[in-house]
Order: structure tokens, then C-alpha cells, then sequence
């Protein structure tokens, strides 16, 4: 069975350290458009992996990700910006 907060907590993690980008440094972003939140609170929440989808869409709004790809069970979700949400299986 697959731990949803893990895979999302992994995911977010994963964008960040793509980008260079530290717990702090993604308080200052969020802070920038209006969402306060301390690095205690960002280590916190991505600790535990249940945040909001919210946080997680401001999260990857603020770093600029327009696009993730969640692989599991033989489906590929990919998710990019100002497009539709893509369901394709891995058949090809």
C-alpha cells in the first residue's frame, strides 16, 4: 500500500533540493506573496508530509515547478501549468 504523505512529502522535498532551494529560503518566498510561514513550520509540516494541497500548490508556485510527475501502478500523472491534468498510462 502505497504512504500518500511519504510520496507527497518526497515529491516537495525533491522540487527544493532540485532548485537549490532551502526550508528558509522557501519561507522568504512564501512570505513574498502573502503566506507566513516560519522554517520551523515548513520543516514541520514537510516532517510529518501532511500539508494542505494549498501549501503544497503555493510550495511549488513560489519555486517556480510547472510541472511534476508522480509515477505509480503503470500511470504517469503529469501536471503542468496552464494545461489539463494528463492521465497516461506507461504503455507505449
Amino acid at each position: 500500500m502505497i504512504n500518500w504523505n511519504v510520496k507527497v512529502k518526497r515529491l516537495l522535498k525533491s522540487e527544493l533540493v532540485k532548485r537549490g532551494i532551502s526550508n528558509a529560503d522557501l519561507a522568504l518566498k512564501l512570505r513574498q506573496i502573502g503566506i507566513e510561514e516560519t522554517k520551523a513550520s515548513i520543516d514541520s509540516k514537510i516532517s510529518r508530509g501532511s500539508f494542505s494541497a494549498s501549501f503544497f500548490i503555493q510550495c511549488l508556485s513560489v519555486i517556480e515547478c510547472s510541472k511534476i510527475e508522480i509515477y505509480e501502478h503503470s500511470v504517469r500523472l503529469s501536471i503542468e501549468s496552464n494545461e489539463e491534468y494528463k492521465l497516461l498510462t506507461d504503455e507505449k
